[in-house]
């Protein structure tokens, strides 16, 4: 099926504005494609050392240079739940690429934080900046040229768009993303968030708070809401770099195992040394862009990736903008509610039909472009599957998904959708343009207008709640947030906060040049405020009492201040009150001066 002329028209313009960046870059990949296996023009002193520590069969299988090798890309490490089952994982590679003839390697690893355990501490501030760290630590290990493929070891929030910004960069390498998996099912979501109001109104202690973390949050695999790390997993799915079916199957479960196994095998099957030659670069291209931002606003994806999706793809040299998201949000239909945009986790969407019912119902209506290439063939309808294992315990089969949702109060059917509309929109005012979720807000909270209590640090607005100073309607202003700022870190510690006073029946709303990300709640927040503070943008004029108006119904983001008043004013500069030093300001200084807007993708690329 054809896709809807709108989905057609905003690719189109897309492809047009790319033009003298996509064809430069095609040309590259092409070029270096041409080139055939890099390991074939190395000295051999070279070669040498890049198979010194394997064993026989692999040292006479590279020397060769006539089978492939597998580059491993891992984000292992086992403080964060998500990336603790990698471990076993290039194992499991290595011996399904002994089993084809082939070798695989651990090219490099990359740093991996967990925006779970810094939310709400100056860690945080390094979170957005590790993806662009993420992006140069596999760069420097794909640039060995021992490589006629890679696999992607990597979940969570900046660590996917890292990858993916290293896998286009690389772009004439095959390239797969291996998931983990979500942790299974633990304490709701919902039930989580009310323990953690309660103890932010000091009903409750820590430890009772602890415990609900710990029930929530309980063991190897993705967390379960759907933030960051979920709405990546849907995003590779959807846009052609994972084996169909394999985003949120369980960890260490036989399928989970089989399905990597599966990886392995088929990423070496579309090297240039065979028949389906199936470049990154080619994989993703304007189609395959604008699929990635219909799945994110048909899912109630995370706030994230209104700038991820901007730097991926520009690494495949695309100019994507906020426009052509919030244009998409437009004539996307909201077919999924995973918290916090509904009660379910992604155990329940998965179970429900998952990634494969989600696909079909937008081919079916037109929303996707069915005809783009993926690392699995060519054709986005071969995703519409349920992966299952095979009888003989190893493999992987795959059946149509059911036409009939699980739970259709989970997932539902493009026919009846929750939302006419994808759940992100884009701002524009007088305070410049802004990112607003509003899936999980009530449509009678979608407009408030407000005086300002403004802070410059989210720990400021913490003491004003504590001191009962905030019992009123208000919108807080929290700046000197962003990435030129501090590296413009999650502002998580707000949501309890700000959703204990709506709950007391005040108008309430934030806006900030920081963000929220895919946790992004009941609360209206306008994040990702650009121009930012740091560089002059109006939201450093803002001063105490001043009326704002947050209009996500008319998409709109006003200061409403005289602009003769307003030109009179200068910009404030921070009242850091002795966090003037926090990680993001001081270690990461040289990023921040290149660092780009929010709007951009806030790279340094």
């Amino acid at each position: 099926m054809t896709a809807d002329r709108r989905i057609e028209e905003i690719t189109d313009r897309i492809r047009e504005r790319s033009a003298a960046t996509r064809e430069p870059y095609l040309a590259r990949i092409r070029a270096k494609g041409a080139e055939g296996p890099k390991r074939s023009t190395l000295t051999c002193g070279n070669l040498a050392h890049g198979f010194a520590a394997c064993g026989p069969t692999d040292k006479a299988r590279l020397s060769g240079g006539e089978t492939a090798n597998l580059g491993i890309i891992t984000a292992y490490n086992d403080m964060l739940s998500a990336h603790q089952p990698y471990e076993r994982f290039p194992e499991m590679i290595r011996q399904a690429a002994r089993e084809v003839g082939a070798t695989a390697q651990v090219a490099s690893g990359v740093p991996a934080m967990c925006d779970g355990v810094t939310q709400g501490q100056t860690g945080m501030e390094l979170s957005l900046f590790s993806r662009d760290v993420i992006a140069m630590a596999a760069a420097v290990g794909l640039s060995h040229d021992m490589f006629d493929a890679a696999v992607y070891l990597g979940i969570c929030d900046k660590i996917v768009p890292g990858l993916a910004i290293a896998a286009l960069t690389f772009g004439h390498l095959p390239a797969i993303f291996v998931p983990a998996g979500p942790m299974t099912s633990g304490l709701p979501n919902d039930e989580k968030s009310r323990i953690r109001q309660l103890y932010a109104e000091g009903k409750v202690g820590r430890e009772a708070l602890l415990e609900a973390e710990s029930a929530s949050y309980h063991g190897p695999g993705t967390c379960t809401f759907y933030g960051t790390a979920n709405s990546n997993q849907m995003l590779m799915e959807i846009m052609g770099l994972h084996t169909p079916g394999s985003s949120f199957v369980n960890p260490n479960t036989p399928l989970r195992d089989a399905l990597t196994r599966e990886a392995a095998r088929r990423a070496l099957s579309i090297t240039a040394l065979g028949n389906e030659y199936t470049p990154a670069g080619l994989v993703v291209d304007e189609r395959a862009v604008v699929n990635g931002v219909v799945g994110l606003h048909a899912t109630g994806g995370s706030t994230n990736h209104t700038m991820h999706l901007v730097a991926i793809a520009a690494a495949a040299g695309i100019k994507l903008t906020w426009q052509d998201i919030s244009d998409l949000s437009d004539v996307t239909p909201l077919l999924a509610r995973v918290y916090p945009n509904g009660l379910a986790d992604v155990n329940h969407f998965h179970a429900a039909g998952g990634m494969g019912f989600l696909i079909r119902e937008l081919l079916d209506r037109g929303l996707l472009h069915e005809d783009v290439r993926t690392a699995w063939g060519t054709g986005l309808r071969a995703y519409t599957i349920e992966a299952k294992l095979g009888t003989d315990g190893h493999s992987v089969v795959r059946e149509s998904v059911p036409t009939v949702s699980g739970d259709p109060k989970v997932l539902t059917t493009a026919d009846k959708p929750f939302s006419m509309n994808g759940g992100l929109r884009m701002l524009n005012g007088n305070l410049g343009k802004a990112v607003i979720k509003v899936s999980a807000v009530k449509p009678e909270r979608r407009v408030v207008e407000a005086p300002a209590k403004v802070f410059h640090d989210q720990n400021q607005l913490k003491v004003a709640f504590d001191a009962g100073e905030l019992d009123q309607d208000f919108i807080a202003v929290v700046r000197f947030q962003g990435p030129q700022s501090n590296g413009m870190p999650e502002l998580h510690k707000l949501t309890p906060l700000l959703g204990v006073l709506q709950d007391r029946g005040h108008k309430v709303a934030l806006v900030t040049d920081g963000r929220m990300s895919g946790a992004s709640g009941k609360v209206p927040a306008a994040i990702h405020v650009t121009p930012e503070a740091k560089a002059g943008g109006p939201i450093a004029l803002i001063e105490e009492g001043d009326m704002i108006r947050v209009d996500s119904e008319m998409g709109t983001l006003e200061l409403l201040v005289d602009a003769a008043e307003l030109s009179s004013r200068k910009p404030a500069t921070p009242d850091l009150a002795g966090n003037e030093f926090g990680l993001g300001r001081d270690l990461f200084a040289p990023f921040r001066a290149a660092v780009g807007t929010a709007d951009n993708g806030a790279s340094v690329f």
